[in-house]
């Protein structure tokens, strides 16, 4: 288990490096200039070249890619054009709300897509099955900002039960944070339950029509246990699987989420570097979800072993 542990860190770093080749050929690539967008409007060609100067946008590529690498190698993931602060604490600055609304919606998605994923193989063909399907059809075909404006319309307009926009740290209260996390993460939710269900459902599906699985129901095992216990462990390997690759979902929908509920988190700070064209910080930012990603991949990877005694490293 330790030596497949290190081969998998190890195989990490040159996957980040291609990240990180790309993202920076990408970027410095694309037009826009963030020395003219820093400098702001009627502005002088000459001001503009001082700003380029002083950021250093007027060194070769290949040089300004070096020295970035450079200073990841020490840790350094640079700091903001923009507001001149290290990468770093900046992301550890708006990392609350990403990572309590990551949570928050993960641990929805997982719970409700298992639910409804479990209940339409069980009930394969009935109309239970078609309206799930249905479900996740449409969770996955509609925009996010659409159900955020639709649930923010019903829920915090017109209902006012809950907060319109922004986010309440947990040391305010979990009452209040809680009810800042509800609409936000219900949003960010839905498509990750759309896509563990259909998973789940498909999976589960194979397996109980498994021999093992007849003979269990032949000898009046309960549908409950047979369903939890029997059916779900022998399906739990993929559909692990896919959760841990679904976490892309979140990574992503986080952006759109945290744009429309005004969240002051991770996402929101890409929004606003993509805006000024701020390097450092969408550099830095990608590098980390890349790897946050691929760790959790790991872990999922490790998981296996839980539910199949079979698997060996």
């Amino acid at each position: 288990m330790g030596s497949y542990i290190i081969r998998r860190l190890l195989s990490i770093l040159p996957v980040m490096g291609i990240v990180a080749v790309i993202i920076f050929l990408l970027l410095h690539l694309a037009p826009g200039d963030p020395a003219a967008v820093m400098a702001g409007d009627n502005v002088t060609q000459e001001a503009i070249a001082q700003m380029r100067e002083r950021l250093g946008l007027d060194e070769p590529l290949w040089r300004q890619f070096l020295l970035w690498v450079l200073h990841l190698l020490h840790g350094d993931l640079g700091n903001s054009m923009f507001w001149g602060d290290p990468v770093t604490t900046l992301i550890a600055q708006r990392a609350e709300p990403t990572i309590s609304l990551a949570l928050t919606s993960g641990a929805f998605a997982v719970a409700i897509a298992l639910l409804i994923g479990i209940a339409a193989a069980a009930n394969a063909g009935t109309a239970l099955d078609r309206f799930v399907m249905g479900f996740a059809v449409l969770n996955l075909s509609v925009p996010a900002f659409v159900v955020g404006y639709l649930l923010i319309f019903v829920f915090a307009i017109e209902l006012k039960w809950l907060p319109v926009q922004g986010y309440s740290p947990i040391a305010d209260g979990v009452g209040p944070w809680l009810r800042s996390l509800i609409l936000p993460a219900v949003v960010l939710g839905l498509p990750y339950v759309a896509f563990i269900a259909r998973i789940t459902r498909a999976t589960m599906l194979e397996v109980l029509g498994e021999d093992y699985l007849r003979t269990a129901r032949a000898k009046g095992v309960a549908s409950g246990p047979l369903l939890m216990k029997h059916a779900l462990k022998n399906a739990a390997p993929p559909i692990v699987t896919v959760i841990g690759m679904g976490v892309g979902f979140l990574i992503g929908g986080a952006v759109v989420t945290e744009t429309v509920f005004n969240f002051p988190g991770i996402g929101r700070l890409v929004v606003d570097a993509i805006a000024r064209r701020d390097y450092p910080i969408i550099q830095g930012v990608t590098l980390v979800f890349s790897g946050v990603y691929m760790l959790i991949n790991l872990l999922v990877d490790l998981s296996y072993p839980l539910f199949d005694p079979r698997v060996r490293y």
